[in-house]
Order: structure tokens, then sequence, then C-alpha cells
């Protein structure tokens, strides 16, 4: 396939992913301070996580222009970018004061069961998978936060949240950083890939890494739909 045949196979499959009932489910709950910690404390998880995961397909990785890729991608994620001088877990950080988290309820929180099962399949898919694989099934996450393929259905991910937490909480979007840029960032990480996608997963390669796609929008159903029943764990008027 050429990059629009990679673009419409990957939108295509994120389109129905976002609109799957899980999904719907998902971004109806009603959002309280402490139903949005829940949201905050996982999602630190998973951005942490992805950091060995983008590594481990790194390592395994023979083309240099793909290394190059993953570590540009990689130094505004952990180090610095255009939108934040700390790295992107900072955003996660500042985002918590306004839900009432401090840095250690955060950071020293431990996953809820179904976050950890999905990281351990992310680590299994890029470790131990053939790396064109661990890079499909990586970068098609973040394409559940295009705005640009997703705003028909709502928006990406980042987008129908924060929506959520001003409607439901009124918290304003300059102290949802993490929703802001993940919002605007993730167009760009969405794009990046493409090329070598095209160029490089051919042939029974190409199969390979749709399935690798399907394998990893399957794992984020599952770690929505945990942080969906522990946040209806919790009563909408505590």
């Amino acid at each position: 396939m050429d990059i629009q045949g990679w673009r419409k196979a990957i939108g295509d499959m994120v389109r129905d992913h976002m609109a799957s009932d899980t999904l719907t489910r998902y971004y109806s709950i009603r959002q309280t301070p402490l139903r949005a910690q829940v949201v905050i404390r996982e999602l630190a998880h998973f951005v942490r996580h992805r950091r060995d995961c983008w590594a481990y397909v790194s390592g395994n990785c023979p083309e240099w222009s793909v290394k190059q890729k993953i570590l540009q991608h990689e130094y505004g994620e952990v180090i610095k970018d255009e939108y934040s001088e700390h790295g992107h877990i900072s955003l996660i950080l500042k985002q918590g004061r306004s839900v009432g988290l401090g840095v250690d309820d955060i950071l020293q929180a431990e996953p809820i069961p179904t976050t950890r099962a999905t990281l351990y399949g992310w680590a299994w898919i890029t470790r131990e998978k053939p790396w064109l694989e661990g890079l499909a099934a990586l970068t098609v996450t973040e394409w559940c936060n295009d705005d640009r393929l997703l705003m028909d259905q709502g928006g990406g991910n980042s987008t129908r949240m924060a929506r959520r937490w001003i409607e439901d909480m009124g918290i304003k979007m300059k102290d949802m950083p993490n929703f802001e840029v993940h919002s605007q960032a993730d167009e760009e990480h969405s794009d990046m890939f493409l090329p070598d996608l095209s160029s490089l997963a051919t042939g029974a390669l190409q199969e390979r890494a749709l399935q690798a796609v399907k394998e990893s929008l399957e794992l984020l159903t599952i770690y929505r739909a945990g942080i969906a029943d522990a946040m209806e764990r919790i009563p909408a008027d505590d």
C-alpha cells in the first residue's frame, strides 16, 4: 500500500474502534474529581510505559532512519518539545493538580489490573514480535487522539475527555495541559511513520502489521473498559 492506502486502512480501524460500544460508554461517564483521578493515574502508567515500548522497537529495528524518527519522537516525549520543557509526563502531573492529585499520588499509584494486563501485552508485542509489528501497534494508539480523523465523531480521545471535564467539572482548558497538547501533538505523530510502513511493510509484512494494529486497538479497548469500570464503581456524587 502507498501512504494514502495506509492512512485509510489504519484510519478506518481507528474510527471503528472509537465508535464502538466500549468507547461510547467510556466517553459518556460523568466526570467527577474522584473519577477523573482514575483517568490521570492510569494515563500516567500508560504514558511512562510507552517509553519502554518505543525503546524495544528501536532496539529491534535495523533501519537507521526509523531509529532516528523514534529518537526524535521520544526526545519530545521525555525531554522537551514545543509543548513542554520537561517532557510530557509533566503535563499529566500538572493536570492532576486540577482534580486534587499530588505528584506522588500519581507516580506511586498501583495500576488497576486491566491496565497492568494491557501494558504487559504492549510490552510483549514491542519486545518479542518483529519490529514493524511493534511500530504499527504503537503508532495506532496515537491516532486515537487525531481530531482530523475523528472530529465528526466528537474528536479524538483528548478532545472528548477535555469536553467532559469542562462540562461536568467546570475545569478550564488551561488547567488540562495534557489534553490540550495531545489534541495537537498526536496529529504529527499519526503521520510520522506512514512512509516507513508504506516502504517497508510490504507483502506478508503488510498483513502482519495490520494485524498488530488490530491487536493494539483491542488492548486499548480493554484498557479503556477497565478505567470505565473503575470510574463507575465511584458514586457520581462523591
